[in-house]
């Protein structure tokens, strides 16, 4: 697109563009972008009657250009964008209005380069004759000339005598040589087509003449070694590198680099599986760990001892250090912990089942809470290490982000990998612990790709004895990320892409911008993108759209998914790196800042960090999340110590300051109704070859099988959708669907389209009333619950989308749903959709998981993870509890599960989960490994239970123990006067839990019975609180929160299938909407 052209913009987008038009404010007044549907094809814009209306030009076989204009105008066609713009400024051509008045492109300021900014140096290159014909216009034979004096004066200005020994007199003639004369004629080849250069090989043959030779010597007993070393002898390897294989040096060079990396990497793998190996599975590499607790008899304080040996998968009980070791439990002995939030208690209540079946209950109070993690932490290594399941469903992750300031890193930085330094960190008994996946993310990095991957392989090795696999690495400039995995997690990796996107300077330059890399892990999609956005305090604006530009063009994941941008296209996405957000105080301010710094006073700062304001404002990372911030600023530091902040700087324009700042951070966005936990959060204390200091975070991630059944088929309903959009835009529009769970996407016209506009304020409604079925590829109700819906609603004019969701098929897990969920579009809100879902499954037992929900068995409980989580995982709406919701990522209004045959009233049991947040604070309870297990208040005290956060903690209830709390030293009440619709108090239920957590056999739905005390329960039950309802005396599956208690159903109604059912048994129809049509 010429971009000389007023009326031309470019890549802007289309919000961008209704923006300028409305400010236009005159019919006829027009512009021409780039669709975002098509490559190749561009947007006309045109204002009419403060409406925008949009047509798209679209090019031929012959890259003739035409606008879809009016049915029955003919098709004209013209070479160039200029050419249509001036025909179309002529009435009666099929648009809504004749072109009149051009908008003018809006110029964005340059971005002035700072010194430290600058590209890294690039080595000096070939010049031809072409790159020396500026201005002057050289002849070819001048041009040589003038190239070979170049070169021979460069050449005279060397110190010979720095490469420690004197250069032989033979090499420097042949250098001398090549400069005065053979340059010459490589150059005239050049000219002449021919890139032989058959001066420079000459050169190199001379000046490698004794490595060529050695290279022969070599070569045979390496590739004797590397046989040996190969248990699949390949014959043939020392073909392609021997001496009489005619190849040039250079080609010999890096087959035998290669071969050397190969014989490297066989001999480390050789060894480590005699010593730490076994079928590619870590043998014994975490060494016991012993815990000092107290625990309480009869009012007394007695010290005790907790042995966990992870390999051996046993859990001692001993009453002094080095006492006898006959007292133990084995993992799957270990069903449940349950830790106390209150300030001040570290006490930790062990669940166990003896060998009588019986439960057994143990109280511990630990030194400090980050021993108890750390105990609790290798609980879980045990469970997994020890787990029979053929596939995992939940696995750690650690993301760390550096700018390494162009400078090397040291000797030791295991405390990176180690999660060690400020903020929240782990426990030293976790070091041995080694995460799934590292993801590492660098800036300003000066190291080459296979110096830098074998650094940290090294690091990773010494701490964990394993060897790391590669699953990609991804460069741009000195922005790179590397994704390392465990040995045994290498085949289930599948569908790996990496990109780049250039911000720098008029975003053609590498030295900002981002890379990212994104893959498969069996069903669960994972997406992670390292970015260095533009420096400077007062260039928060274009930091923001460096953000909007790598949304846009950062391509990963399933090409199927065109319409979403990559906050959409995963079900995990975590985004790293030198964001360069500053703290947004006065310059005169830094002495202030360093104060609060050195008195660990964080919050007046956090309160004006760029990031967190635009966030909130929704400018960037809407609906993202990040963990709290417990540690100093990293940036930015005088080097070789962390001491002491260097915030100014000496320029030839004046003193810069650079105000000690939280640039570098991470960040994630998760499909709805998933699991997903932050464990650590901080950055390091002892790397400082930087001004800047590594920060690291870890993960705790569930993730889906791969699937296949023999299920019946089944179906997903989706109806009543109803989508409101924030636009100026005059169209008809239609709705699309995608998801892995179906064969392809599924597309459905809008059947009303309201328009309302008040001061440029447009919205448009759309209303979509019929009831349609997308049949899933595989119809397991497991497989289902862990599938989500991907929504685009998209324009018939210009096939572009307007707006783009997520629905979680398990919010549909007992009954018809309704949804609400925010509608976005390239990072910005656009609107919202609602609607109502409906699964047709058939009931199976699920697998067992090793979180979430158990079942009534206690041989079936399996432990759970580190810390205790709410699988909905609000943090998809990228907030923390608040008490005033700015902003609702999705919400769903579904019934109690105790209630499987009559669904609530929508709108008297729905609620908003953006009203709560996994980052809950000033919990009391947390409960930890797997869930509830025995009767309400069972011998505990109220301290440990009544929580209505869990509920009471009995078979019959079954809650608690899928809240998720992300374990923060400062947490702050949750909200007990919730309001509902009807203005009465009530504590909001929390969405279904994955189904992949339960445990037990789903059974038929028995009607609610009037409501009693559990009749397993031998001791009194806890009390419920105000927010909370009593208990039913039918068994049913477990609940995440406390309800409050409904009256009994008369009429229950089943809507899984309630085409089965009578008429009036139905869900009922909406005022003026039809009954949804019967199964297919």
């Amino acid at each position: 697109m010429p971009s000389y052209q007023p009326w031309c913009h470019g890549n802007i987008t289309r919000s961008k563009a209704e923006d300028l038009l409305s400010k236009a404010a005159r019919d006829g007044s027009f512009l021409i972008r780039a669709s975002e549907s098509i490559q190749g094809a561009y947007a006309l814009c045109v204002l009419y009657q403060n409406c925008v209306y949009t047509y798209r030009i679209l090019p031929n076989e012959d890259k003739k250009l035409s606008v879809q204009a009016s049915e029955g105008v003919p098709i004209r066609f013209f070479s160039m964008l200029p050419e249509l713009v001036e025909a179309y400024y002529s009435p009666n051509m099929g648009l809504i209005t004749h072109l009149q008045y051009p908008v003018q492109r809006e110029e964005e300021a340059d971005e002035e380069p700072e010194s430290n900014d600058l590209p890294p140096q690039l080595p000096p290159r070939n010049f031809s004759p072409n790159d020396l014909k500026d201005g002057d216009q050289k002849s070819p034979e001048s041009a040589c000339k003038s190239l070979s004096d170049t070169y021979l004066m460069r050449l005279q200005h060397v110190d010979l005598s720095s490469y420690g020994h004197i250069l032989p007199e033979e090499y420097q003639m042949a250098i001398q040589e090549y400069f005065r004369n053979s340059i010459v004629l490589d150059a005239e080849q050049v000219q002449n087509g021919c890139h032989n250069l058959p001066g420079l090989k000459k050169l190199t043959l001379t000046i490698c003449k004794n490595l060529n030779s050695e290279i022969s010597r070599v070569l045979p007993a390496l590739e004797v070694f590397h046989r040996t070393l190969d248990q699949q002898l390949s014959p043939g390897i020392g073909q392609f590198v021997s001496a009489e294989s005619g190849q040039s040096v250079s080609f010999r060079l890096e087959q035998l680099t290669k071969l050397l990396y190969s014989l490297e990497d066989k001999a480390k793998s050789s060894l480590f599986e005699s010593v730490g190996y076994e079928g590619g599975h870590r043998k014994s590499l975490i060494p016991p760990v012993t815990f000092e607790v107290k625990q309480d008899s009869l009012g007394i304080s007695m010290k005790m001892f907790l042995k966990v040996d992870v390999e051996s998968g046993k859990l001692y009980f001993k009453k002094s250090k080095d006492g006898a070791e006959d007292k133990y439990y084995v993992h799957n002995k270990i069903l449940q912990l349950v830790k106390s939030q209150i300030k001040q208690n570290v006490k930790l209540v062990i669940v166990l089942e003896t060998e009588k079946e019986k439960i057994l209950k143990k109280e511990f109070a630990f030194d400090d809470a980050k021993k108890r993690e750390g105990f609790c932490q290798l609980l879980q290594q045990m469970k997994n290490k020890h787990s029979e399941k053929p596939e995992p469903d939940m696995i750690t992750v650690f993301v760390g982000t550096w700018n390494m300031g162009n400078a090397g890193p040291p000797h030791n930085i295991s405390s990176w990998f180690q999660c060690k330094g400020q903020g929240k960190t782990q426990d030293d008994t976790a070091d041995h612990i080694p995460h799934d996946f590292y993801v590492i993310g660098t800036q300003e990095d000066p190291l080459g790709e296979r110096e830098w991957a074998d650094t940290v392989k090294g690091v990773l090795r010494n701490i964990t004895n394993i060897s790391f696999k590669q699953v990609a690495i991804h460069t741009l400039w000195n922005i790179r990320i590397i994704i390392l995995v465990k040995p045994e997690h290498e085949n289930r990796i599948s569908h790996i892409f990496s990109d780049s996107v250039k911000t720098g300077i008029a975003n053609t330059l590498g030295n900002k911008g981002a890379v990212g890399v994104s893959f498969m892990f069996n069903g669960t999609s994972f997406g992670f993108v390292n970015s260095h956005l533009t420096s400077g305090s007062e260039k928060k604006l274009r930091r923001n759209q460096n953000y909007i530009n790598i949304l846009r063009f950062l391509n990963l994941g399933d090409k199927k998914l065109n319409p979403f941008d990559i906050t959409h296209r995963f079900t995990h996405l975590f985004w790293l790196g030198d964001l360069n957000y500053r703290v947004e105080f006065p310059s005169t301010e830094a002495e202030y800042i360093v104060t609060k710094i050195k008195q660990q006073q964080y919050q007046e700062l956090l309160n004006k960090d760029q990031l967190s304001m635009e966030k909130n404002d929704g400018k960037v990372f809407l609906h993202f999340d990040e963990e709290e911030i417990t540690f100093a600023p990293t940036y930015r530091f005088e080097r070789d110590t962390r001491e002491k902040y260097a915030y100014t700087k000496a320029k030839a324009t004046g003193t810069k300051y650079n105000l000690p700042s939280w640039c570098d951070r991470v960040l994630r966005k998760s499909y709805p109704l998933v699991h997903v936990v932050c464990q650590a959060y901080g950055c390091t204390n002892d790397i400082m070859t930087s001004d800047h200091s590594p920060v690291f975070a870890s993960f705790e991630v569930g993730v889906a099988s791969q699937f296949v059944s023999n299920a019946p088929q089944g179906g997903i309903q989706i109806m009543n959708c109803v989508a409101t959009l924030s636009t100026k835009s005059k169209t008809k529009f239609f709705i699309e669907y995608h998801s892995s769970c179906l064969e392809s996407k599924f597309e459905k016209e809008v059947g009303t389209a309201l328009w309302n506009m008040t001061c440029w304020q447009a919205v448009l409604i759309c209303r979509l009333f019929y009831l349609f079925k997308l049949t899933p590829i595989i119809s397991d109700p497991e497989y289902l619950l862990d599938q989500h819906i991907l929504i685009c609603v998209k324009s018939t004019d210009a096939d572009e989308s307007y707006g783009e969701g997520c629905v979680a098929l398990r919010a549909a897990q007992i009954c018809y749903t309704e949804f609400q969920i925010t509608l976005t579009h390239h990072g910005e809100k656009t609107g919202t959709l609602t609607g109502g879902i409906q699964l047709q499954t058939s009931e199976v037992k699920p697998t067992e998981k090793l979180y979430g929900e158990s079942g009534n068995s206690a041989q079936d409980l399996l432990i759970k993870g580190a810390m205790s989580h709410d699988i909905s995982n609000p943090n998809y709406m990228g907030m923390s509890f608040q008490r005033e919701v700015i902003d609702k990522g999705w919400s769903y209004s579904m019934p109690p599960k105790s209630l499987p045959q009559g669904c609530k009233d929508s709108k008297k049991g729905g609620y908003d989960v953006g009203t709560r947040s996994p980052t809950v604070k000033k919990v009391k309870t947390e409960t930890l490994l797997t869930d509830s297990l025995f009767p309400s208040g069972e011998g505990e005290k109220s301290e440990m239970f009544d929580n209505p956060l869990y509920g009471s903690m009995g078979k019959g209830h079954g809650r608690g123990k899928d809240q998720d709390h992300q374990p923060r030293d400062h947490l702050t009440p949750v909200d007990q006067n919730f309001k509902t619709a009807d203005g009465e108090t009530e504590r909001p239920p929390v969405p279904t839990p994955r189904n992949r957590s339960f445990t037990y056999s789903e059974t038929k739905p028995q009607p609610p019975t009037p409501v009693t005390s559990h009749p397993s329960m031998q001791k009194k039950p806890v009390v419920p609180s105000h927010s909370e309802g009593g208990g039913s005396s039918m068994p049913r599956p477990p609940l995440p929160s406390k309800y409050r208690a409904e009256p009994p159903v008369t009429k229950p109604r089943d809507y899984r299938d309630s085409s089965e059912l009578p008429i009036k048994q139905r869900l009922p129809a909406r005022p003026g909407q039809p009954l949804p049509h019967q199964r297919q």
